[in-house]
């Protein structure tokens, strides 16, 4: 199967129709997919429903598909830093489905695994718990988290070899494994493509059965919020 493709709108070609589910990987602005983003917004694909730990910021990552109001709904563990996130809640334009940022982890590696539900005490006794099951165990409440399966995972990786080996570099690999598990078609970005057989198989962090498209392409990497001291005398 011929996975390497030559740009984000190509990888994306045939895959995408409005009302969508969308996993995507990334941590605030580390480790986003910054190119296949990019494609969404060129494309004008509507109605998105997007998983992913934040929405990004203003201009930059999943803030792009919240300015041209093509998200419909965000599932979020964080959204503190985008102003126009909050402006679309707040008027009800953007539906909000909030998860505790382990739970969203877990919800995308199980529907991966095919696990279609889990039981978890985090959000017992709050917001968090309304309208689902509860179920006790050696004397303690868990509330049943279904597991996400996605139309689509975009994803960002550090390097892969041609068949989608995958191997992420330091804190970008954050959301990127499980948001990758979880879609029925996986598109990953990376800035290397490696011959098939050069990395080492105890460095892979992602098998490439997960990955159906690839691109590479240069990133941006943009800091979310950079913090400096004076330099030393």
């Amino acid at each position: 199967m011929k996975k390497v493709y030559g740009s984000a709108q190509d990888a994306l070609d045939g895959v995408l129709f409005d009302g969508m589910m969308i996993a995507s990987g990334g941590f605030g602005l580390c480790g986003i997919p910054e190119l296949l983003i990019d494609g969404l917004v060129a494309s004008g694909v509507k109605d998105l429903t997007v998983a992913a730990n934040n929405a990004g910021v203003d201009d930059f990552g999943l803030g792009k598909l919240l300015a041209t109001k093509q998200i419909r709904k965000m599932m979020s563990s964080y959204v503190g830093e985008n102003a126009e996130f909050m402006r679309q809640y707040l008027s009800g334009e953007l539906e909000l489905e909030f998860n505790p940022q382990g739970t969203l982890a877990e919800r995308m590696r199980a529907g991966g695994a095919g696990i279609p539900g889990f039981y978890t005490k985090t959000g017992v006794g709050t917001v968090i718990a309304e309208g689902k099951e509860v179920k006790t165990f050696d004397g303690q409440d868990y509330i049943l988290e279904r597991g996400i399966v996605a139309d689509l995972s975009i994803v960002k990786a550090w390097k892969a070899d041609e068949t989608g080996n995958a191997v992420f570099r330091k804190t970008a690999r954050n959301f990127n494994p499980p948001a990758a598990m979880c879609g029925k078609i996986c598109i990953m970005e990376v800035e290397e493509i490696v011959p098939t057989g050069s990395l080492d198989p105890d460095t892979i962090h992602l098998p490439g059965i997960y990955v159906h498209r690839l691109i590479q392409g240069t990133h941006e990497k943009r800091i979310e919020q950079r913090t400096t001291r004076p330099r030393a005398a």
